[in-house]
């Protein structure tokens, strides 16, 4: 069951927006810092151990029963940003609309009703885990492949890079996704009794500065 569940909620067809967002991929590629399968390696990297364990440590943290709203709270305490908090809270809303229809529960019911513009999309996906009888581990692992998915995949329409070697560095980054994942979990477990501290706060001011300049950009392929 939870297994099956994990597949469904990491699935790049599941229907939480995430298609329409490169997770930075698109302004590092006009920038020169992605060109070819290689630097898209190193992108994907340093996101995974910066945005991605700091997502990873949230949506853990709320599969194992952490009070969301204060978990949303800790979400925009980390996301300096305005256009990466919009994003997340954007992308919180489409993600709240797939998991109550798909693992409804009380718990989604009230952090929507609490939230009506969207709570932070880690916060709502470790949510929809917890509703899908999944572990705090593997909400981790949800959040931490959708942050090396997104920009592999949004670079083989911004590169026309062959779609083998993007999957390829999906998995040569397989190690560092079992990394994070189980950094974020054993964070998430010592935020129960430490408080939100606790979790990761790690930064990635350059795709931060990236971010603002992208959300200005009169033509664009990707939201963000």
């Amino acid at each position: 069951m939870s297994r099956a569940a994990l597949l469904v909620l990491a699935d790049g067809r599941f229907p939480a927006g995430g298609h329409a967002h490169s997770g930075g991929a698109e302004p590092a590629v006009t920038a020169g810092h992605i060109k070819d399968a290689a630097t898209l390696e190193v992108f994907c990297r340093g996101r995974l151990h910066t945005a991605g364990l700091v997502a990873a440590g949230l949506a853990a943290a709320a599969a194992a029963g952490l009070d969301p709203l204060l978990l949303d709270d800790a979400a925009d305490a980390r996301t300096p940003v305005p256009a990466l908090r919009a994003v997340a809270r954007r992308l919180g809303r489409q993600m709240m609309r797939a998991a109550r229809a798909t693992w409804p529960g009380p718990e989604l019911d009230a952090l929507a009703a609490a939230r009506p513009r969207g709570a932070h999309q880690p916060v709502v996906l470790g949510l929809a885990a917890r509703s899908a009888g999944l572990t705090p581990l593997d909400a981790a692992y949800a959040v931490g492949y959708e942050n090396i998915s997104g920009p592999a995949t949004a670079a083989v329409r911004l590169l026309s890079l062959d779609p083998f070697d993007a999957t390829a560095v999906l998995a040569h980054l397989t190690g560092d996704l079992e990394q994070v994942a189980e950094q974020a979990a054993d964070a998430a477990q010592r935020a129960a009794t430490e408080g939100l501290g606790a979790l990761p706060a790690a930064s990635a001011p350059l795709l931060d500065i990236a971010a603002e300049a992208h959300a200005a950009w009169p033509v664009r392929l990707f939201a963000s």
